[in-house]
């Protein structure tokens, strides 16, 4: 199966409203977060590396990486790729894209 890398905001949309299985990986700061959270876990791209193992048992399940404007969740979706990880998709535009939708 060829795996999108990318998702947009109307797909997300759809995707957590519907019935399949996700996981949602939020990569912005502690105080980008307080401001706005959809939950899911929360590790800072910056501190992606020192922290993989608490997202390790999601290596082949579908996450999808959320920041502000997309281009820190792109980032952290390119490192987890590279690490391994099949699912990975970024959220495009990032929740500014869903805000504006």
């Amino acid at each position: 199966m060829n795996f999108s890398t990318v998702i947009s905001a109307t797909e997300f949309e759809a995707l957590v409203n519907g019935t399949e299985p996700y996981h949602l990986l939020d990569v912005r700061t502690d105080t980008e977060r307080e401001e706005f959270s959809l939950g899911g876990i929360h590790i800072p791209l910056e501190d992606l590396f020192s922290n993989l193992s608490q997202i390790e048992h999601l290596r082949d399940q579908e996450v999808i990486v959320i920041c502000f404007t997309g281009f820190q969740s792109e980032a952290a979706r390119a490192i987890l790729a590279k690490k391994g990880f099949l699912k990975i998709r970024n959220l495009e535009g990032g929740l500014a894209a869903m805000l504006l939708e």
